[in-house]
């Protein structure tokens, strides 16, 4: 009894020791990430204006409304016309730039706060997170409270899979009562969709439809490869994800225009929305094809300094071991890649709903930068700038109920906005650099954006990530 007594002392000293260090760590980031208070941002309580003498995008139609005035009450567009007059709002002159909708990245993984200020500076003001868990509650809580500044958030559950899929990052569930519960509990907790994992078996799989469907609650499917691809399409799920399971799982790796055409054809029958999330993928080839000097490049310098560690790393290895003892493979993926872009064509000429994801966060990916390759990806797909963009402006609306008041410049619609120099419409590029963002009619200007970009760059975070990413561990696990 002695030594048990003396066992458990040591076991709760350490645990006490472990809790003052995670409260000393999380503290320390608290006061690193105080740049994004909403108290810290210029003018941050005010989200009424006059803009003036400005082009406007409005991506409902292909067109340019030239040198209107726009009113913004309380985060809402109240009025757009020729000329307005508004008494006790301040004015912004536009200086004949161009108005568009903030971008809204729908495949993203976010690992902390800084880098909802990287989406921001990139233009994005919406982002969906597809692997949630307490710490993206937290952040969207702030955010929906205005404590904080950020692109508007929205967070799936956690990956839920199969007990033989294995790995720290998804949940493996047992049976069909506890699949039923899981989703029962994410959607009070509030989560915003319910995540489907690819080793989901078929009867976890209808029960997590039905009981979402009783909840209220829509899925988000990376497809399982336990079901035929062609089994996986239900009203219940707002898209399916990924160009490289199309290949990996419909057509068992084959390169074949004539295989895909079922596929394409299920996507335009059911009105299914896709998430192409070509960039992630083609970051296989960029690290084949440049090396490991890609792991010092600048974008990847904004990646979440664990990520780095764990996963940017540990792909390259994966892949440059593949690349020994498979000379070819660097091709493969390529034409691979090249196959992604005619399945893409294939689709946005069927009319399938095209919405942009980019699979951020994970590997070399890095967050907001990551959306301009994507529209880059879908212009050598055939797009005009102005298809594009849809599907980084007013297709999410197609897909989410929670996104309708986005998307497009139009009365009544949130003031999630970005001013660029020149006419997006004829250069997808300025959408990169924007002299100002505006979300829920909140402005943040040029020199507060370059401040988000220069305080998450090569930030030194690792060890607040790893406390979080064990919090999931106990909490979902």
């Amino acid at each position: 009894m002695k030594y048990l007594k003396r066992a458990l002392k040591i076991i709760f000293g350490l645990l006490l020791v472990l809790a003052i260090v995670a409260l000393i760590f999380i503290i320390v980031d608290k006061n690193n990430t105080s740049y994004l208070n909403i108290n810290n941002i210029p003018n941050s309580s005010k989200n009424s204006y006059l803009i003036t003498n400005i082009n406007i995008v409005p991506m409902s139609n292909d067109t340019i409304l030239s040198n209107k005035t726009l009113f913004i009450k309380a985060g809402i567009i109240e009025k757009i016309d020729d000329s307005i007059s508004i008494e006790g709002v301040e004015i912004i002159d536009g200086q004949n730039k161009y108005l568009s909708p903030g971008l809204i990245d729908m495949h993203t993984h976010l690992w902390d706060k800084q880098e909802l200020g990287l989406y921001l500076a990139n233009g994005v003001t919406t982002v969906r997170n597809l692997w949630g868990y307490s710490m993206h509650l937290r952040i969207k809580e702030n955010l929906d409270n205005d404590k904080i500044i950020g692109p508007m958030f929205f967070s799936s559950s956690p990956k839920l899979t199969s007990p033989h899929d294995l790995g720290d990052d998804k949940v493996q569930v047992n049976t069909p009562e506890e699949a039923k519960k899981l989703v029962i509990e994410y959607k009070k907790r509030g989560f915003d969709f319910i995540k489907i994992y690819a080793g989901l078996k078929d009867d976890l799989y209808q029960a997590i439809l039905k009981q979402s469907k009783a909840s209220g609650i829509s899925i988000v499917a990376h497809p399982s490869r336990e079901i035929p691809y062609l089994n996986q399409f239900h009203s219940q799920i707002a898209s399916i994800e990924h160009s490289e399971e199309i290949v990996q799982q419909a057509l068992d790796y084959q390169l074949d225009s004539l295989k895909v055409e079922p596929v394409i054809q299920k996507f335009v029958s059911t009105n299914m929305s896709f998430c192409p999330t070509l960039t992630g993928y083609y970051k296989i080839f960029e690290m084949l094809e440049k090396g490991e000097s890609i792991l010092k490049t600048e974008p990847v310098h904004y990646i979440n300094p664990l990520i780095q560690k764990v996963d940017s790393k540990v792909q390259y290895n994966r892949w440059a071991n593949e690349k020994i003892n498979n000379s070819s493979v660097t091709k493969n993926i390529y034409q691979q890649h090249q196959f992604h872009l005619y399945v893409l064509k294939k689709m946005h000429e069927e009319g399938v709903n095209i919405v942009c994801g980019t699979d951020a966060g994970i590997g070399i990916t890095a967050p907001g930068y990551s959306i301009h390759q994507e529209l880059a990806f879908y212009k050598d797909a055939g797009m005009s700038n102005f298809e594009a963009l849809k599907t980084a402006t007013i297709n999410p609306t197609k897909t989410h109920k929670e996104f309708a008041q986005m998307g497009t410049i139009e009365i009544g619609k949130l003031a999630n906005l970005i001013v660029t120099p020149n006419n997006p419409l004829k250069n997808l590029n300025v959408l990169s650099k924007p002299d100002w963002v505006m979300v829920k009619g909140r402005k943040i200007n040029k020199t507060t954006l370059n401040e988000f970009v220069d305080n998450a760059k090569d930030r030194s975070n690792l060890l607040v990530t790893a406390f979080r990413y064990a919090e999931y561990m106990l909490v979902e696990k």
